[in-house]
């Protein structure tokens, strides 16, 4: 399977026809499309009403996970729901097969990486922090744990790793992503992790076990030589 991954479209209306031209190559390069996040700025249904009629033209099969601006405006179920009912597959902390290949995602949260990472120590507030990052990753756990795939790969909007966020200020890594998410893909084993978040961050890096992490974050791809929406891994 050919798999084309975005993230961080960031939409709105007036980007309709620059992203509909950006993604039109995808039908020909790709057998599906992965879109890691952040697909809209604000979260609003008027965003995403207009981006999954760009989606859904493109005649490809969508998996995608929402990303923290998709959450900000507190209507991410209706978003969902918008894009459920036009025939994407949004994963939140379940898994979604296909020609032999599992997908499993949730939108991931902050914490740190490595000896980094926080724990529930402390006041209340730490505390439940910390219960929202577990709370994700115990998410994909159960997705992960789902799929009975010979192929299975992880579909984040937050990083698991610290690698694929260099690039971006050091100061800001820990709410970039958490190590959380990747001790659960190297537990279950998976073919490769896709994410977005990190903007400016690194396109590579690996698990500890030595599972590909790509940050596909739009932004980023663009940025490289030739500039590109998207990327297509084969598996």
């Amino acid at each position: 399977m050919r798999i084309a991954a975005t993230a961080d479209l960031h939409f709105s209306p007036t980007r309709a026809n620059v992203l509909k031209e950006q993604l039109a190559p995808v039908r020909d390069q790709a057998d599906l499309l992965v879109v890691a996040g952040d697909l809209t700025n604000y979260g609003q249904p008027n965003e995403m009403e207009p981006l999954v009629n760009v989606l859904v033209r493109l005649r490809v099969p969508i998996v995608a996970v929402l990303g923290n601006h998709d959450y900000e405006s507190n209507q991410h179920s209706e978003l969902m729901k918008i894009m459920s009912n036009e025939g994407i597959k949004v994963l939140d902390g379940t898994g979604y097969e296909r020609d032999g290949v599992g997908f499993a995602g949730t939108k991931g949260f902050v914490g740190g990486f490595g000896r980094g990472v926080l724990t529930a120590f402390g006041e209340p507030e730490i505390k439940t922090f910390v219960r929202a990052s577990i709370d994700e990753a115990m998410k994909l756990e159960r997705a992960m744990s789902q799929l009975r795939t010979p192929k299975r790969i992880v579909v984040l909007h937050y990083a698991p790793i610290a690698t694929t966020v260099s690039g971006e200020v050091p100061e800001i890594y820990p709410y970039l992503g958490t190590s959380r998410l990747a001790e659960v893909v190297d537990r279950h084993g998976a073919d490769l992790v896709l994410h977005g978040h990190a903007h400016h961050g690194a396109l590579d890096g690996k698990t500890t076990s030595g599972i590909p992490v790509h940050n596909v974050a739009i932004t980023l791809l663009q940025s490289q030589q030739p500039p590109a929406a998207y990327r297509v891994f084969e598996v």
